[in-house]
């Protein structure tokens, strides 16, 4: 009966925001792509090779789609008679992992509610529902377990922001969680906050970051562009701010112009977050009088002295090879931080905000390798300004950054070892309901 509620109460708040989601349809274009399948419309190209096994991999956007290509990768190499898809539920997602594993793998993660997970289960038959981080979704949890599919949890963390909320509903979380059958946590603190919310200590274990693992792509052709283009003008130092939100941009470009009092000739490669900023970030160049060129519409322009705007998807992390210094962003203003794996892998000096709650482990990591730096607003101009000034530090920074990353790596093997453990473990232990379920 409390799955009941839960749903009734899930479909009231959809009703009571329905204003914010047609503003967003509307005004943004988001959430207007793949509305059926998220209703329960299960595409037609899944339904096809439905003789094979399947395990499904849910990766919520960009960020858990690039953690989780390691081990799709390998999956498909271990088990070749498996077909493993993979949804998500970010517009940005969907792309990057149709691009990553093949549109006829890759499909919209259905809403909860019972009869948008049905059609699915039917159509699938997964034996193995494996959900990157934390998307705990009640009803979803509940009819894949009730199903006989294995359910695991991997790359599981809880960031600090979210930790209250679900400490204020842990008596919730336990009977939820008794339906997951393994958790593979990021951390130590990770796995005891997992307990602690009434995952079963038995199934909770710690196998290290899946970002850690995530190999870089090959560079799309506008790196290469960019970059012969950057040294036939003479152009740099090159600062790359990657995934900017409101309110970063202005103190980022005031910076910027410090720069360019010493640095003339300097290049700026500004990355806003989310795609619905652009035209913002575009009409703040245009209002602050700063050069500026779109990486959409740019055809080989001098950009010395000036920005390049990237308003395309899923270019930055190959475009962090270009910098003598990046910028992560999201930890200026109170966002949580984003991810400043990309750029260690490149071997490039890092600089982010004191706002990284959300990634306050793969941070702390990098202090304790003196491999990042950490500013406030106050701070930012002076640093970026001594790093551009000083080869020696800067290079040796990006040095530690790199040697940091080859440190972490292994987990996703760790992490396919425990998945076969579990796929492997005797059917006995199911519920019987469940074990009837498998054989119908």
């Amino acid at each position: 009966m409390s799955y009941l509620f839960y749903s009734l109460a899930l479909a009231l708040a959809m009703l009571l925001s329905l204003p914010f989601w047609l503003y967003q349809i509307l005004r943004h274009g988001k959430y207007r792509r793949g509305f059926s399948e998220r209703m329960g419309k299960v595409p037609e190209k899944l339904k096809s090779g439905s003789g094979q096994p399947v395990i499904w991999i849910h990766a919520v956007s960009v960020g858990e789609v690039l953690a989780v290509g390691g081990l799709v990768g390998q999956m498909r190499r271990q088990f070749p008679q498996w077909r493993v898809v993979v949804s998500t539920t970010t517009d940005s997602g969907q792309d990057l992992a149709g691009k990553r594993f093949g549109e006829e793998n890759v499909f919209y993660f259905p809403m909860d509610f019972a009869f948008a997970i049905r059609p699915y289960m039917r159509a699938l038959r997964p034996e193995l529902v494996v959900l990157a981080e934390t998307e705990f979704w009640p009803n979803f949890l509940r009819i894949v377990h009730g199903s006989g599919a294995r359910v695991a949890v991997v790359n599981g963390r809880i960031s600090d922001r979210s930790w209250p909320r679900y400490q204020r509903f842990r008596w919730a979380w336990r009977h939820m969680l008794a339906n997951v059958d393994l958790f593979l946590a990021q951390t130590e603190q990770d796995a005891a906050r997992l307990k602690s919310i009434g995952a079963n200590a038995g199934r909770v274990h710690v196998s290290g970051n899946l970002k850690f693992d995530v190999s870089l792509p090959a560079p799309p052709a506008i790196v290469e562009t960019l970059r012969r283009s950057l040294a036939a003008e003479g152009a740099g130092p090159v600062l790359v701010c990657g995934s900017t939100v409101e309110d970063e941009e202005p103190p980022l470009l005031r910076a910027f112009e410090n720069l360019l009092v010493s640095h003339p000739r300097a290049v700026m490669i500004l990355a806003p977050r989310h795609p619905e900023r652009f035209e913002a970030v575009a009409s703040l160049l245009q209002q602050m009088g700063i050069p500026a060129h779109r990486r959409s519409q740019w055809q080989g322009e001098p950009l010395a002295g000036g920005v390049l705007l990237v308003d395309t998807i899923g270019e930055l992390a190959a475009l962090y090879a270009l910098a003598d210094v990046a910028f992560v962003g999201g930890s200026l203003v109170p966002r949580g931080g984003h991810n400043i794996i990309e750029p260690a892998q490149h071997g490039v000096a890092i600089v982010t905000g004191n706002h990284t709650e959300n990634f306050r482990d793969i941070v702390g990591l990098f202090q304790s390798h003196d491999a990042v730096r950490i500013v406030g607003l106050a701070e930012l101009p002076l640093m970026l300004m001594h790093l551009v000034d000083d080869d020696v530090e800067r290079m040796a920074l990006g040095r530690r950054a790199k040697e940091t990353i080859l440190s972490q790596m292994g987990v996703t093997s760790r992490t396919l070892e425990a998945l076969q453990r579990l796929m492997a473990q005797d059917d006995d232990s199911r519920p019987a309901s469940a074990r009837a379920a498998r054989k119908d």
